[in-house]
């Protein structure tokens, strides 16, 4: 499958990569992986399990028996399922987030995960969203972005997110948080978030939507831009 094209965009929470890489893939036709739903799902199933998430081991079982499928709805809007139940709203919340920085420091974990993501690379093509995508994950990959923007654009983002959500958050928390995880992210010892050496490096600081879309797509060559 290494034939297959991977498009990596990695980057800090916040940065706009699952709405970045919806549209490219939709643009293209290609398959999407939101690898940080998958971490997120594994922290919300260690929690309704009562695992401590600082055990490693602990984690990492409840990581090998949890099924998590990604589906639409009938309106077209994805769903994420965790063991059957459909937690797409609880993988929203920050605390979702939290539990999956935390456990993304633990290296078997990650071995679990590994395999799981590296099978969604299917034809015609990939998108992959995440934090080590274009390190880890995919670093055979030839087409590969870092998108990110400040952390005070990425926590206004957010914050409209989740207020058009329904959900109560406060910004200057939210600011706090993202910081937080970013330190976390930047300093683990285990695939640490950092660009890929080849990787193009997008600031969206600013910028529209239209306009990151097609500087992501321009990382790839006429004939992978063709549908």
């Amino acid at each position: 499958m290494t034939s297959v094209p991977v498009l990596t965009i990695d980057g800090p929470s916040g940065s706009g990569k699952g709405t970045i890489c919806r549209a490219v893939a939709d643009r293209l036709g290609w398959h999407y992986l939101d690898s940080g739903a998958l971490y997120r799902a594994v922290g919300l199933a260690s929690a309704w399990e009562g695992v401590d998430l600082s055990d490693p081991e602990a984690v990492a079982a409840c990581a090998a028996r949890t099924e998590i499928r990604f589906e639409d709805d009938a309106s077209g809007e994805p769903r994420v399922i965790v063991n059957g139940k459909d937690a797409t709203h609880q993988l929203r919340m920050e605390t979702a987030g939290a539990a999956a920085s935390a456990i993304a420091a633990h290296p078997p974990v990650r071995a679990v995960l590994l395999a799981l993501q590296k099978g969604f690379r299917r034809p015609p093509g990939l998108i992959a969203d995440g934090r080590d995508m274009g390190t880890v994950v995919f670093p055979d990959s030839r087409y590969k972005v870092f998108l990110t923007a400040s952390a005070a654009e990425r926590a206004k983002r957010r914050h409209k997110q989740l207020k058009d959500k329904g959900v109560s958050v406060n910004l200057d928390s939210l600011l706090h948080e993202i910081a937080a995880r970013d330190e976390r992210d930047a300093g683990r010892a285990v695939a640490p978030l950092r660009p890929a050496e080849d990787a193009v490096i997008v600031d969206s600081t600013g910028m529209p939507i239209t306009e990151v879309i097609e500087r992501v797509l321009a990382v790839l060559p006429d004939s992978l831009r063709r549908r």
